[in-house]
């Protein structure tokens, strides 16, 4: 599998935020978000090819109970499946995230869901060549409805104004969710902003019942890579 990178933090996002975690982030995605905060896994994939032992060694070296397997997008690295045997071998209670477009019978605890809405197409970066095949992509209905129904679930969106709401509302819908399984996050990798977008989030989130998700790693490290 080629690996970006391994690294001990705590988890930022979602319903395990501030769980101190192993991160095992892929490299290689089938999307291409216009916000995506590592390129380095997508528009310009990078990393090293190691075995799943090697992997595993490393995340145990740690001495830590939770893993995060991402990305990327870790549903379409070779040899997932045999990563997540591997780990949960371990006793490990394993996290996995994903876009949600392609289904691979991993083994996980929380299956944590990220489907892409329409702010994410990268029109104009790039000179817009991956735009198509991203919005073709990144919405699979019987995809996330897999997801939904095989594992523990969480589901999060990325939202940049309040008209995304009626996106992650459509979506609600079309999945049967609950809303406590359902997180919403503010777009964006700066503290400002991200504080500023947190504060009509949250009244979404009383309205509707939904969870909001600090995005915690950016308030302590920014864009920091490794953290």
């Amino acid at each position: 599998m080629k690996i970006a990178e391994i690294f001990y933090s705590i988890q930022g996002e979602g319903s395990l935020v501030g769980v101190p975690s192993v991160f095992v982030r892929s490299s290689g995605c089938n999307l291409r978000c216009v916000w995506c905060d590592t390129p380095y896994t997508s528009w310009n994939p990078e990393g090293a090819n190691m075995t799943v032992p090697e992997i595993a060694a490393q995340v145990l070296s740690f001495g830590a109970r939770h893993v995060v397997v991402t990305g990327g997008e870790p549903m379409i690295a070779p040899e997932i499946i045999a990563l997540t045997e591997n780990l949960k071998s371990a006793s490990l209670h394993i996290t996995v995230e994903t876009a949600g477009t392609v289904y691979t019978p991993v083994r996980c605890d929380l299956m944590s869901v990220s489907p892409k809405l329409s702010n994410s197409t990268p029109l104009l970066r790039d000179g817009g060549r991956w735009a198509a095949q991203h919005d073709r992509l990144r919405h699979q209905s019987d995809v996330l409805r897999q997801l939904a129904l095989n594992y523990r679930h969480q589901f999060k969106f990325v939202l940049a104004q309040p008209s995304d709401l009626s996106e992650v509302q459509a979506m609600v819908a079309e999945l049967a969710l609950s809303p406590e399984c359902v997180i919403l996050m503010p777009e964006g990798v700066n503290r400002d902003v991200l504080q500023s977008r947190g504060l009509w989030l949250v009244d979404i989130c009383k309205q509707f019942g939904y969870r909001f998700s600090p995005r915690l790693h950016v308030d302590l490290w920014g864009d920091k890579r490794g953290v």
